[in-house]
């Protein structure tokens, strides 16, 4: 036995010095699936609370409909993207299996189940609320059986001037094989048998045809009507005279049906030469890709059911029976048509801060101050203006700008050429692999290299997904950086549809560590140390797992200790294990997350001091924004990512602080603390995995109406100062429900 263990068991024993309690391993904890929500199936529960604004009945009917065409759209790009990826991993015998452990199959069969439900839904709203409600305003969709005799004859006129020209019926037999049917694309599925013919084998004796509904020709015909509007949809109009397409045939059964297929782009970076020419090709080949859903009238009969299927090699659980139209976004046309003021919201007129409308240029005002502005309360002009000032303005040697998705007829892009026409360095990184903007990117990239811009396409491997704008000027003897950051696209058409921040300034290091991104992204260059910027795929989900960390060790130390974070989505495992060691630590941990949710509060023992909200309105929740901290002490930061696996590893992304103390307290005191308190639009995510709406106390707050109104006040205010004063509004680190004092 050792001196050192005979000294030990002879000697009295004494009370350990005390030790500052350490906060436990998070990276060792919380490692049971059972604390993960899957994300398919949160995603599933985001778009089932979009489809509840559907029968907010308090909504212009218009708008009720206008969501309903944002649920039956996301459904494409969900079963587009996720299933079809799902499926993937089956095809090719590779399990990625998340931190829930759901295995590929299993997400599959509860996509099903939850995606068939959610169908079922949509079409009872569509049928009971949607009709009943166009109906009242004037508004009819025409079946056949209800139509007059005047209507008829339009239709027939219509479908005999401008449809049949445009149809082609094709025959499925052993000469004719089944057509490649883009993704999407409308088409009807006809059995027809010829007159005085022997039957056929299979489909009871008949043949079969498939007619696809043209996309180029208007899917709601309009038609005469007495009162009102009166419409049919294109391929109820086809149906009805399909046995002008078979003649010596008579048209046993008809079924409208609609294939979704695998949209992802496949790409190999590291061995293309041509990375813009390589993605033109992918797109040529993406409507070739595996089927992925069938769409189907619900009254198609059960062996047209299973010949398709079979065609489309699905299966039973990839069938959709439809009691309604197919594709329901289409019927946005009637909000287009009709511009009644009554059938949709007032509309919006965003503010703009007097600091802004008053001067003479933007870098006028950025040189004093920092600009925050948050959209759509504040108008996106005065980024666009900031661009096409720089364009004009002799003093500015260069112009860089990442580009991932912007508008039709971007002025954005236009004051670009413009800049370049004028001689300036003009540098805009193109994200051409945007999922589903690919062809408008590539479009745009080289209309921008035809007007002399520099166009590159950023990193291989890495999505450019950070919004950041640099333009650099000549000032007297030197040089001065002007920045804008912000947390959505360099769209000014979203910019009215989403909310998204926007952050001003020319605080020299912050222009360093953009001027380094940017070099980063077009040249050779290492990672920087940032000075203030956080970035992925580098340094971002450390930096955030060390600010979560840290108020873990200050409610540790018995200090107090605040977590706020706003963002579309939470899935990235190593953070959320991070949040529920936090919330053991004795961290109030509040999350405003729109979207897909992976974390669950409320859990005994993991998450109790956790709340989730997710609040869905009349503006798409875009905005990233964190809050570290409580009362004076939080630090608020704005970024381009949510908090998933893709935006840390596979993204170049930023985070950047706020700094200006004034515009620290509108974001914690106006946005943050209004959003808490929201009784109208909020619903509360529980331990189960499913959300419950919050109860509408009194007085009822609407966080995104409050917002408008604090917005639109503050742009009476010429000085540049806090809707909410620091001093009078809750402190983050305080009750998450106490009601805040509104100026």
């Amino acid at each position: 036995m050792s001196e050192m263990a005979v000294e030990s068991m002879s000697s009295p024993p004494t009370e350990p010095p005390a030790a500052t309690p350490a906060a436990p391993d998070p990276s060792k904890l919380f490692e049971n699936c059972e604390l993960f929500i899957n994300r398919e199936l949160s995603w599933l529960r985001f778009n089932q609370r979009v489809l509840g604004e559907v029968h907010d009945s308090t909504l212009p009917v218009y708008e009720r409909l206008k969501f309903l065409t944002i649920v039956t759209s996301n459904l494409d790009e969900f079963f587009m993207v996720r299933v079809a990826g799902l499926k993937q991993q089956l095809a090719l015998g590779v399990v990625e299996t998340p931190a829930d452990d759901m295995l590929p199959a299993e997400q599959l069969s509860a996509i099903s189940a939850e995606g068939h439900a959610m169908v079922g839904e949509v079409y009872r709203a569509w049928q009971d609320e949607i009709l009943a409600g166009l109906s009242a305003i004037g508004v009819q969709i025409v079946q056949p059986d209800a139509m007059t005799a005047e209507q008829r004859a339009a239709g027939r006129a219509h479908y005999s001037s401008v449809v049949f020209p445009a149809l082609t019926p094709l025959a499925v037999d052993p000469g004719h094989p089944f057509p490649h049917l883009r993704s999407k694309s409308l088409n009807i599925a006809v059995t027809v048998r010829k007159q005085g013919g022997r039957r056929r084998a299979g489909l009871n004796g008949a043949a079969l045809a498939v007619v696809q509904v043209p996309s180029v020709l208007g899917r709601l015909v309009p038609l005469p009507s007495a009162t009102g509007r009166s419409y049919v949809f294109l391929e109820t109009l086809i149906a009805m005279h399909l046995a002008d397409l078979f003649p010596g045939y008579t048209v046993s059964k008809t079924a409208v049906f609609r294939v979704t297929r695998n949209w992802d782009l496949l790409l190999d970076e590291e061995d293309s030469e041509d990375l813009l020419s390589t993605i033109q090709d992918e797109l040529r080949r993406r409507d070739r890709g595996a089927a992925v859903r069938l769409e189907i009238d619900s009254g198609a009969p059960a062996d047209l059911v299973k010949t398709l299927t079979s065609y489309l090699k699905l299966g039973a659980q990839d069938v959709y029976p439809i009691p309604g139209p197919l594709q329901l976004n289409d019927a946005a046309v009637l909000i287009e048509q009709d511009p009644r003021p009554e059938t949709r919201y007032e509309p919006l007129t965003p503010a703009v801060p007097h600091a802004l409308k008053d001067a003479e240029t933007i870098v006028e005002v950025i040189a004093k101050r920092d600009v925050f502005l948050h959209h759509p309360y504040e108008s996106f002009d005065p980024v666009v203006r900031f661009i096409q000032e720089a364009a004009e303005d002799p003093g500015v040697l260069a112009i860089k700008q990442t580009l991932y998705r912007t508008s039709g007829d971007s002025p954005i892009v236009r004051a670009l050429y413009r800049a370049a026409e004028n001689g300036k360095q003009v540098t805009v990184l193109v994200e051409i692999k945007a999922r589903f903007d690919e062809a408008n990117n590539i479009n745009w990239a080289r209309r921008l290299e035809e007007n002399g811009v520099h166009v590159v396409f950023g990193l291989i491997g890495l999505k450019t997904h950070c919004k950041a704008a640099l333009v650099v000027r000549r000032e007297g003897a030197g040089i001065r950086r002007y920045v804008h950051l912000g947390t959505g696209n360099y769209n000014p058409t979203t910019a009215r549809q989403y909310t998204d921040m926007s952050l001003f300034t020319a605080r020299p290091e912050v222009a360093d560590d953009v001027t380094a991104l940017f070099n980063l992204l077009t040249g050779y260059a290492e990672a920087p140390v940032w000075k203030k910027l956080a970035v992925a795929p580098f340094t971002l989900q450390n930096r955030v797992c060390e600010l979560i960390d840290r108020e873990a060790a200050r409610a540790l130390a018995g200090e107090p200790a605040r977590i706020v974070a706003k963002m579309n989505a939470l899935v990235d495992p190593v953070v959320i294990r991070r949040l529920y060691a936090a919330s053991q630590a004795g961290v109030d941990i509040d999350l405003l997350v729109r979207g897909i949710c992976c974390l669950r509060p409320g859990v005994p023992g993991v998450s109790e001091r956790i709340r989730v909200t997710s609040i869905v309105g009349r503006f798409l929740e875009h905005s990233r924004v964190f809050a570290f901290g409580a009362g004076d002490r939080a630090e608020v930061y704005l970024s381009s990512a949510d908090w998933m696996p893709r935006n840390f590893i596979r993204r170049i992304e930023a985070m950047f602080p706020v700094e200006a103390p004034e515009l620290r307290a509108r974001l914690l005191n106006e946005i943050l603390a209004i959003q808490l308190q929201d009784n109208v639009k909020a619903h509360r995510l529980t331990a189960d995995g499913s959300y419950v709406r919050v109860p509408t106390t009194d007085p009822p707050v609407r966080s995104q109406i409050v917002l408008l109104e604090a917005a639109r006040r503050a742009a009476q205010i010429r000085v540049v100062e806090p809707v909410i004063r620091h001093a009078a509004a809750p402190e983050i680190g305080g009750d998450p429900m106490r009601a805040a004092a509104i100026a």
